[in-house]
């Protein structure tokens, strides 16, 4: 049993994340977020924590900021695109149970200190903006630090703020690598 309230959006999540784990979840209906379902999971974080597991794509994104933005302590679990895909339909509904276990897993807390370990010289440095490969590189790392795909300046935020560490960073981009070779 999961210790913390999984948060995501509707009841076809909620259906795939009790196939997967034991644990409670409260859903925010889409977009259609209200105030009495943001105290809930307030009082949810408070009392258990929270552990935010929306879809992969732009109002799952836009949902995740709105709960973060208004409770505190929540940690992030992000499933990649390409295992919550079903006939090019995105979601977590779609995602196979290992693949929801393996995301609560990797679930991380955003950090609320100003952390700066990772900068703009980084990301160019690590070969994660300003190249052809930049997108996909960060969509394979983003998967593999658990902190999912998102554009460059959003990648660099989510490296400092769910606490990735250098070498953590390095680790992930080495297996990439040798994952690369081998697809040669």
């Amino acid at each position: 049993m999961i210790k913390e309230i999984i948060v995501v959006e509707g009841k076809d999540d909620i259906s795939a994340v009790k196939r997967a784990v034991d644990a409670e979840i409260i859903a925010t209906s889409g977009l259609g977020l209200t105030e009495k379902t943001i105290d809930l999971i307030k009082k949810a974080s408070k009392n258990r924590g929270v552990i935010i597991l929306t879809d992969p794509d732009f109002p799952g994104k836009k949902i995740r900021n709105i709960v973060s933005s208004q409770v505190e302590n929540c940690k992030h679990a992000f499933i990649p695109r390409d295992k919550a895909n079903k006939k090019g339909n995105i979601g977590v509904e779609n995602a196979s149970p290992e693949a929801i276990r393996e995301a609560l897993e990797n679930a991380r807390a955003e950090i609320t200190d100003n952390r700066v370990e990772f900068s703009n010289e980084d990301m160019i440095y690590y070969e994660l903006v300003g190249n052809d490969n930049a997108s996909l590189r960060r969509s394979k790392l983003g998967d593999m630090l658990g902190i999912g795909y998102c554009s460059a300046k959003q990648f660099l935020k989510r490296l400092n703020n769910y606490g990735i560490t250098r070498e953590e960073l390095e680790n992930a981009i080495e297996k990439y690598m040798h994952d690369e070779e081998l697809d040669i």
